[in-house]
């Protein structure tokens, strides 16, 4: 949520400005009235300070998770809550985090500066286990060579003692104890295991998982997603499991992270038993092994090398700055065509652009052999939307200085190239909880107008792909006025595209 974001790294600029260089070790307490609490329950803690203030706080992060570690800003808590005096008792509630390891971090005055220790605490579940998904796609295996994929982290409930064993399947599948499956395939074609996790008390659930076996080539389709995880997924009740879900659901093989909060690409690759890339706010997540990978471009962008089996691939996911914005300065602003591309000089936007595909030269010269995916948060619009023969908010064409950059770099819309008409495929991924306009970036007179509906999420390639389908995604029906118990976790629409492997 970009109103959101602009509001908490404002506060964390100026809290980095002020906090000493050096923090002094931490003179409070901070402690849970118990280690382990079940999910729906409260976690209760008490604190004691000498450096009372009004806006001490309490922020529960996930663990591994992206708290002030190193007492700084990393992504936002999970939950939170005032502390004021010198001693006192409160409690977070824990409805709707994942049962795991969590931390408490006791801070000075809406800042990162620690007041105590962190204390570790885990959520249980004490319901029944049962998957996340009960049927879902593995990664592709190949005929005669061998073969390894985990499900044990996507059971939930109560997982205390949790073992795995084969319910059906070829011969040559295995599971073990640990939720591994095995073996070596030994025919080409999509196989089907069941698998049983059985916890300590007896419970059992079934899930059946299947494995596409390849003679060939390993990824002859590749499913690639570009997500905003909005917070890392923070602002939805149950994020990570109906993120998990949907990917499942919707066999994704690579995905490139946009608001990351710190590390959420971890938890949900941790999961899955994928392999991921991140820094604090942009990640690639893989179905199939990350071999090497790019730091951040630009403050904007990371980039991975994925292992297809026969081939690799360059997977770069971006997020551009956010304001100004480009649709609220035409539909609202009613600038004039030059102004607008000023303006996305002045939002670093086409700085950010051109250094991230300058970074990207030498992967788009070896794009024959080597695609490249180029996927991300652009938040700006794209000028084969905005067309003469596609008027928006009175405009003709708008030469929208971001996705003419990568045009000119040679990359190419798989959405628009699957979606050729912008008149009749909008394809707009801002957004599908944001129908209303709730003020700001200078525009606050148009408060409660309709939110400028437009596409500002890509997926963008180069090399030996080519676009089978495209499309827009989200689950449910996204809610604005109470967005923490949608289905969709984020706030903007996924873009996924399926690629034949040339």
């Amino acid at each position: 949520m970009r109103r959101l974001l602009a509001l908490v790294m404002a506060l964390a600029a100026a809290l980095l400005f002020i906090r000493p260089a050096q923090a002094a070790v931490p003179a409070g307490t901070l402690n849970v009235t118990s280690a382990t609490v079940t999910a729906g329950s409260p976690v209760s803690f008490s604190y004691t300070t000498t450096s009372n203030n009004a806006k001490n706080w309490v922020g529960l992060y996930s663990d591994p998770g992206n708290g002030p570690v190193n007492q700084t800003y990393v992504g936002p808590s999970t939950k939170w809550a005032y502390t004021p005096g010198t001693s006192g008792t409160s409690s977070l509630s824990t409805t709707g985090l994942t049962p795991g390891n969590y931390v408490l971090y006791y801070l000075h005055n809406d800042g990162y500066t620690w007041l105590a220790q962190p204390v570790s605490f885990r959520v249980v579940d004490t319901a029944a286990p049962s998957w996340v998904s009960s049927a879902f796609p593995l990664r592709n295996g190949k005929v005669s060579a061998p073969y390894s994929a985990t499900v044990a982290g996507l059971v939930r409930g109560n997982t205390t003692g949790l073992t795995f064993s084969k319910t059906s399947g070829p011969a040559w599948a295995s599971v073990s104890s640990a939720g591994v499956v095995s073996g070596t395939p030994t025919a080409a074609g999509t196989v089907t295991v069941g698998v049983r996790a059985s916890n300590s008390a007896g419970n059992t659930t079934d899930a059946t998982v299947t494995i596409r076996v390849q003679s060939g080539v390993l990824v002859p389709q590749l499913k690639a997603l570009t997500w905003n995880l909005w917070h890392g997924g923070t602002m939805v009740n149950g994020g990570l499991d109906k993120e998990l879900k949907f990917l499942l659901d919707k066999d994704v093989d690579v995905v490139g992270v946009q608001e990351n909060g710190g590390t959420a690409a971890q938890q949900i690759a941790s999961a899955l038993g994928w392999s991921y890339y991140q820094n604090s706010d942009q990640a690639v997540i893989s179905r199939y092994p990350i071999t090497a990978t790019t730091p951040t471009v630009a403050g904007s962008a990371v980039a991975a090398t994925i292992d297809l089996g026969s081939r690799s691939l360059r997977l770069w996911s971006a997020h551009l700055g956010y304001t100004p914005y480009g649709p609220y300065d035409a539909c609202f602003g009613h600038l004039t065509v030059q102004q607008l591309k000023d303006r996305e000089a002045s939002s670093g936007r086409t700085g950010q652009i051109t250094s991230i595909v300058s970074a990207m030269n030498g992967d788009l010269a070896a794009s024959a052999s080597t695609p490249v995916l180029l996927v991300g948060d652009f938040n700006a619009a794209s000028h084969l939307d905005w067309t003469a023969a596609n008027s928006r908010c009175g405009y003709g064409a708008v030469p929208w200085p971001t996705s003419v950059a990568v045009q000119n770099a040679g990359l190419s819309d798989s959405y628009r190239q699957a979606h050729p008409n912008p008149a009749t495929d909008p394809g707009a991924t801002w957004s599908p909880v944001y129908k209303t306009f709730t003020g700001g970036y200078g525009y606050d007179s148009h408060a409660g107008e309709p939110e400028p509906q437009d596409r500002i999420d890509f997926v963008h390639y180069k090399g030996p792909l080519t676009v089978l389908s495209s499309e827009t995604l989200w689950t449910g029906n996204p809610s604005q006025t109470n967005p923490a118990n949608n289905l969709w976790t984020s706030d903007h629409a996924a873009v996924l595209t399926v690629f034949k492997v040339n």
